[in-house]
């Protein structure tokens, strides 16, 4: 069994930065994926940034690249999502999840099957 439990979320305006930490608990092994998810309130769950425990693979969806950066602390069990030059329309609950199936990085909700509670950001303009 593995726990995520995120944190970090808050209110920041325009143009400021938040960093997540997604804290795992149990056993993690190299080849997992963590993802970083977002959900605004009305619609769909979307990936915006994904890492390979391993760290040797990296995703980061269109609108985020240059902007957000995910790392991982193997010694802290934990991953980070650094998110700059924030925008109102970042504004959504994120949540870390864990794919243990794939190989690679995937993109869709469905194979991920471990998640954390979420935490919200919200961007004021």
């Amino acid at each position: 069994q593995v726990q995520l439990v995120e944190s970090g979320g808050g209110l920041v305006q325009a143009g400021g930065s938040l960093r997540l930490s997604c804290a795992a608990s149990g056993r993690i092994v190299s080849t997992y994926v963590i993802g970083w998810f977002r959900q605004a309130p009305g619609e769909e769950r979307e990936i915006v940034a994904a890492i390979k425990w391993s760290g040797t693979t990296t995703y980061y969806e269109d609108s985020v690249k240059g902007r957000f950066t995910v790392s991982r602390d193997n010694a802290k069990n934990t991953v980070y999502l650094q998110m700059n030059s924030l925008k109102p329309e970042d504004t959504a609950v994120y949540y870390c999840a864990l794919d243990q199936v794939n190989t690679g990085v995937t993109t869709s909700a469905k194979w991920y099957d471990y998640w954390g509670q979420g935490t919200q950001v919200t961007v004021s303009s």
